[in-house]
């Protein structure tokens, strides 16, 4: 890993992955980071392809762990790193030259482990770059925050008073295939569903109404798909999809909770069937 003999030492950065049958990718994951990188550590959750031989080649520090959840995996990384200082990425995802020099000079100066630094990163789809991009957390001390216990969305939990954006982009070679999309579409929804029903929240058919057209006039015309063409309306129209896979699972889950509740209550309707209410 690279060592900068003008950075102190409490500057020093680990770069922590969580991995999992990406070894076509990972690679270029980590060559983008080496020259801000200290230590670089990947957590595979137990892959079949050559996802943790590409990340030995490379001079990474790989840990394998059974896949215990996005937020348990990225916590394992963290306590594995060697340094304080945590920059997070993704099997899928590139640092740019841009952002590169900024991570650099930024890093000389990391005197406020109080402070937390976001990349703006943009996803590509069906061959076209999505202009509406998003800033996240990845760069942050360990000592100061943690990784928020969630689901899903899991990032470091810090107040945006404290984060600071850093110049460059975060390419993210998202974008697999229609059916990679699809699948990986359902397991989200499973979270987010699950996320809202823990959190005690309850079904609302206006949601269910009102959530995804109003997801796709942002996403189509608010944010300007329209201009990407064919790529551009399929994003936003999948959009549409994930927020009512949302609420139809939110619904599920609620129904069953009812059904199970009336169950322990032994009542039932006068056909001897469960009955339920739905909010």
């Amino acid at each position: 890993m690279n060592h900068m003999s003008s950075v102190p030492a409490d500057n020093r950065i680990s770069v922590v992955i969580i991995a999992q049958d990406d070894g076509i990718r990972i690679s270029a994951a980590i060559e983008s980071c080496k020259p801000f990188a200290d230590d670089i550590v990947v957590i595979d959750g137990g892959s079949k392809d050559n996802t943790i031989q590409v990340a030995e080649s490379l001079g990474c520090r790989v840990f394998s762990n059974p896949w215990p959840g996005y937020a348990k995996q990225r916590m394992f990384g963290v306590d594995k790193a060697e340094f304080d200082w945590i920059f997070l990425i993704d099997t899928d995802e590139v640092v740019d030259a841009e952002l590169l020099g900024d991570l650099l000079k930024v890093k000389e100066t990391l005197h406020d482990p109080a402070k937390a630094y976001s990349v703006f990163r943009i996803g590509d789809f069906l061959g076209k770059w999505m202009n509406k991009g998003e800033y996240l957390v990845r760069l942050y001390n360990r000592r100061i925050y943690g990784i928020t216990n969630s689901l899903v969305h899991e990032m470091p939990d810090v107040a945006s008073s404290q984060i600071v954006n850093l110049d460059g982009v975060l390419w993210h070679y998202g974008f697999r295939s229609i059916s990679d999309h699809m699948t990986r579409f359902n397991k989200y929804t499973d979270l987010e569903a699950e996320t809202a029903f823990n959190k005690g929240k309850s079904f609302r058919i206006t949601r269910l109404l009102l959530r995804p057209p109003a997801r796709f006039v942002q996403k189509y015309f608010v944010q300007g798909l329209y201009r990407k063409g064919v790529a551009g309306f399929a994003v936003a129209v999948f959009w549409v999809m994930y927020e009512f896979l949302v609420c139809f699972k939110h619904y599920e889950l609620t129904k069953r909770r009812k059904k199970l509740k009336i169950v322990d209550d032994g009542q039932t309707d006068q056909k001897g069937e469960t009955s339920y209410v739905v909010q």
